[in-house]
């Protein structure tokens, strides 16, 4: 409903501070969703309206000027200006305010003549300035939120969970699970290392209990390392400062039945596994007995880097130099897939299974953290060392020669970029590259932000190159504020692949940057690249 009326014959010139009350034109009521509209017929005119509120009430309206330009301001019962709420306005102006008094007044002022339309939208009184209820995802979370609400204490839910374990698992959209992380007993905080959200993920307290939780839908196949960290310090110095702070007090999660390793020294050295029944099966990790291959810990001087680092050398059972079929396969970042990643009983298994033919494995060992930092990131020095130093070097201690269709790199992570970038350097040396979660978001510093898909770039640009690849990412891989993670860069490279013609094999896990997915990835790899062929 529109109200009109005229304010040629309220005209006058009256300045922003306090008008006697005789002066003032009278104020016009103005209830919520009764639109006024008012016509100045001069410059200088003004009305005052009333929007019938109480102290603390929160307003929102809008002025439509169709004519002129106009002022909104808020003043007080002595006309004393307390508030701007539109200037100069012409079309359309939404403003907001929260009354300080019930006598507050909205005053319409006519710079130049026109006709405008003032209306009150919302009005919420104090009382009903309340949050809304919180949406849980988790049903349960919800039911023993509405329990504490009603008075009753959280013991009867920590006996359910206790019964249970942690994460709780409960059922969500077709194909997914709510997955909800727990945590008791923190004073300041709770963090989740390890989230889906493949961030630090903060754990919400549920009002004054002493539960803490963070829930999460999730694809059925998940598989997941994590630790809590509780009550973090929030040290002094820059952002990443802070969020290192994590690994302070990251340690497995107290309520988890599913610690990883077993046999962890501590529990600041040990994860808690999420493992959801429809995750892709790992089968070749256990003890099964399997005839096992031979360890040999080698060292390697390089005058090429300037170092020197271990190497060991899995020999399969049974091995014979002479033996066409057999793989030669590289892995970076030995001490992980020897020791977290189980590779040699892993390989012990799949040979005896004739999933794989006979492979002889060389784990490759970082001289030191800042050595794999420099060496691994599409380094082409790394590159001749692992052609020029180390292969010669393999062959000359296995009396083994592959060549190049029989030669894998292997690696995560940095070492996932570095399999590809080493294959790329010296395909006529490692004609196959499987590489889980590489980091292709990389790129040399000082790249144009165009070109920040470094290895795509080159594969594009180059010749097709004798290789074959084997992709993997984890779904929960994925980089914010716009920028490409290693989920959205592994796919864009394979399509660069195959776009290129060499030919790739690629696939997503419902996972993270994980050894305990990567530790099932590196023998699908292997099929994918070798299985087919029968020993």
């Amino acid at each position: 409903m529109v109200k009109t009326f005229g304010l040629g014959i309220l005209a006058m010139a009256l300045s922003m501070t306090s008008v006697p009350a005789a002066e003032r034109p009278p104020a016009l009521p103005l209830a919520v969703d009764a639109a006024v509209e008012g016509k100045a017929e001069a410059a200088g005119t003004r009305q005052a309206f009333d929007p019938q509120a109480a102290a603390a009430d929160y307003l929102k309206g809008r002025l439509r000027v169709t004519a002129g330009r106009f002022d909104l301001d808020l003043v007080d019962a002595a006309g004393r200006h307390l508030r701007r709420l539109a200037e100069g306005a012409g079309g359309v102006s939404e403003f907001q305010f929260v009354a300080e008094r019930p006598d507050d007044q909205l005053v319409v002022h006519a710079r130049e003549p026109g006709v405008y339309t003032l209306a009150i939208e919302r009005k919420v009184i104090a009382a009903d300035q309340l949050p809304p209820q919180p949406d849980y995802l988790s049903p349960l979370i919800a039911g023993v939120a509405a329990d504490l609400a009603a008075g009753k204490s959280a013991d009867a839910f920590w006996t359910m969970v206790n019964g249970r374990g942690t994460p709780l698992v409960e059922e969500g959209r077709e194909g997914h699970k709510i997955v909800t992380f727990l945590g008791r007993g923190a004073k300041r905080n709770i963090r989740l290392f390890g989230a889906p959200s493949g961030d630090h993920e903060e754990l919400q307290r549920l009002g004054a209990s002493d539960i803490w939780f963070k829930s999460f839908e999730v694809p059925d196949g998940t598989r997941l390392s994590y630790q809590l960290a509780f009550d973090v310090p929030d040290v002094p110095g820059t952002a990443r400062d802070r969020r290192v702070a994590i690994l302070a007090t990251a340690k497995t999660d107290p309520l988890n039945r599913h610690p990883w390793p077993a046999d962890a020294v501590d529990a600041y050295n040990q994860d808690s596994v999420l493992e959801l029944a429809d995750a892709p099966p790992q089968p070749w990790l256990a003890e099964k007995g399997s005839p096992k291959g031979k360890l040999e810990r080698l060292s390697i001087e390089s005058p090429i880097l300037g170092n020197r680092r271990d190497v060991t050398i899995y020999r399969p059972p049974g091995f014979d130099p002479a033996d066409e079929r057999t793989v030669l396969l590289f892995v970076f970042d030995a001490d992980q897939y020897l020791e977290r990643v189980p590779v040699p009983r892993i390989l012990d298994n799949m040979i005896a299974a004739g999933a794989v033919p006979p492979v002889v494995a060389v784990f490759v060992a970082n001289p030191d953290r800042a050595a794999r930092s420099r060496e691994l990131p599409a380094n082409p020095t790394f590159a001749d060392f692992m052609a020029k130093e180390l292969y010669p070097f393999v062959v000359k201690e296995t009396g083994f020669v592959a060549p190049a269709e029989r030669t894998v790199l292997a690696g995560s992570s940095y070492g996932g970029l570095a399999a590809v970038t080493v294959a790329m350097r010296h395909p006529e040396v490692f004609g196959n590259a499987l590489s889980m979660s590489g980091s292709f978001w990389w790129s040399p510093a000082g790249t144009p932000e165009n070109r920040s898909e470094y290895v795509a770039g080159l594969i594009a640009a180059g010749p097709k190159l004798p290789l074959r690849v084997f992709l993997s990412a984890g779904i929960f891989e994925t980089a914010g504020g716009g920028t490409a993670g290693i989920l959205e860069t592994s796919r864009h490279l394979r399509d660069v692949l195959e776009a290129k013609g060499i030919p790739v094999t690629y696939r997503d896990y419902a996972g993270g940057h994980d050894y305990l997915v990567w530790q099932g990835v590196i023998s699908d790899g292997l099929i994918a690249l070798f299985g087919g062929e029968r020993p």
